[in-house]
């Protein structure tokens, strides 16, 4: 067994469990029931120089930073840390890191079992067989949409993004994107705005992280550009979309369907979104199977190992990646 760092690591809330149990192998472990500043103990306060979160469930702001003199790293469990100001963080000198790479591919194959899914109704089609209905009435009804001819737009082409558009690539569907700037060497068409986007194609996948910035960006318009024959995909998060337009879309046929696998106040879905046989509906499931959870979990404790141990975070955040770790002595 590897020895214990001296170094005192807060996990508050929430974490997977395989990150826990390497967290208190390798350092010693203090733990709270929320991101609460009131919940941290004067010891907490004096001794934490990390923290391993879940970096999309409760806000870490200025206040829980500040409470933390001696903080030194945010290790994030996730791709997205829309929940935690990681603008502040660096500002004070903390570094932030998150969970790229290690759950690209399992997100975006779950970002095309969602679409075919959604365009050929297939849990729909198992529900029918299930209910004894192929045998009572016949086939299943042929389904109005296919993915034959279908013009896909990738808002977000980030790492994510780009592992989608290469399975689109290989399913025959053209490509085009819409970033707050161009990938440079990138090929696929680009348009300076999303709804510039939506008018072009005819299925929109939204890969696009939660923020301020990116509040109910997909709304009304968006859904009245893409149009009735419009297929709605959401594998990033559901603060992105304004849920009360896109139920409306779906009810009067401004767009002909949606898949998403996210909420804007998860679990809580809209029971108008339930009750609409035009949506697919996935539990936050991208990245969860156990092969990637696991290697998430791993990445958020090899971040802490080696920022304390070789002074590098292995996947700081944009906002600190200018942090340096502090001297020793």
């Amino acid at each position: 067994m590897t020895e214990k760092l001296p170094v005192t690591i807060l996990v508050p809330g929430r974490l997977h469990e395989r990150s826990v149990q390497r967290i208190d192998q390798s350092f010693r472990m203090v733990r709270i029931d929320h991101v609460q500043p009131d919940l941290l103990t004067p010891e907490m306060k004096r001794d934490v120089r990390g923290v391993a979160a879940m970096g999309f469930l409760e806000p870490l702001g200025a206040a829980f930073i500040d409470a933390l003199p001696n903080l030194e790293i945010i290790a994030s469990f996730g791709v997205g840390y829309d929940a935690i100001d990681a603008a502040y963080a660096g500002s004070k000198g903390v570094m932030v890191t998150n969970t790229p790479d290690v759950l690209t591919e399992e997100v975006a194959d779950t970002a095309l079992g969602l679409l075919l899914n959604t365009v050929r109704e297939l849990p729909r089609a198992e529900a029918y067989l299930r209910a004894g209905r192929w045998e009572k009435e016949g086939n299943y009804p042929l389904t109005p949409m296919t993915l034959r001819g279908r013009r896909a737009g990738i808002f977000g082409m980030g790492r994510i993004g780009m592992a989608i558009a290469k399975r689109l690539e290989a399913f025959g569907l053209t490509i085009a994107y819409h970033n707050r700037r161009p990938v440079e060497g990138l090929a696929y068409p680009y348009y300076p705005s999303l709804e510039e986007l939506a008018e072009s194609v005819d299925t929109l996948i939204s890969v696009v992280p939660g923020g301020a910035a990116t509040e109910k960006i997909v709304n009304a318009k968006i859904f009245k550009a893409l149009g009735p024959e419009g297929v709605f995909i959401n594998i990033g998060r559901g603060s992105t979309v304004d849920e009360e337009a896109l139920i409306e879309a779906l009810r009067e046929g401004t767009i002909r369907a949606a898949g998403l696998d996210v909420f804007a106040e998860e679990p809580h879905v809209p029971q108008g979104l339930i009750d609409l046989p035009n949506a697919v509906l996935l539990p936050h499931v991208g990245s969860a199977s156990v092969h990637t959870r696991n290697a998430m979990a791993d990445l958020v404790v090899d971040n802490l190992i080696s920022w304390f141990s070789n002074g590098e975070a292995l996947t700081p955040v944009a906002e600190t990646a200018h942090v340096v770790a502090k001297a020793k002595g």
